[in-house]
């Protein structure tokens, strides 16, 4: 915590009242530094990136498959095909929320996928 610029520190410690920093990451791509917050809240898991300015640019939360609208469910449920849907997260923008994603395994022990779609069950870019 000590390492991150004092206006991250300062989002850190606003987003994770009430949880538990399970980590805390920076990563620079295409020159653009980021921070991320592992947070583990109320039982499930939280992942919030912030730019160098202190401003939370993304939340993924992990939400129950049946919170999710009836076309997100649907188009995460046909890529697991027979196999499980292993968890679900929110993909927050700002205050909108922009996709869900999944994390699917079509056969027992087997390979692991991301399905990424936006409520309405359409493929959703990654941003």
């Amino acid at each position: 915590m000590a390492d991150l610029p004092a206006a991250v520190q300062k989002t850190v410690k606003e987003q994770s009242q009430g949880a538990t920093i399970r980590g805390l990451s920076k990563e620079v791509e295409k020159g653009k530094t980021t921070y991320e917050a592992e947070l583990r809240v109320n039982g499930h898991n939280k992942d919030i990136t912030i730019d160098e300015t202190g401003t939370v640019i993304e939340v993924e939360e992990e939400v129950p498959i049946a919170s999710v609208p009836a076309g997100a469910k649907e188009a995460i449920e046909k890529a697991a095909g027979k196999g499980k849907v292993l968890k679900v997260e929110t993909v927050t923008h700002g205050n909108t929320l922009v996709a869900y994603e999944a994390v699917v395994q079509k056969t027992p022990g087997g390979k692991k996928s991301e399905v990424r779609v936006d409520p309405q069950g359409k493929p959703a870019p990654e941003q």
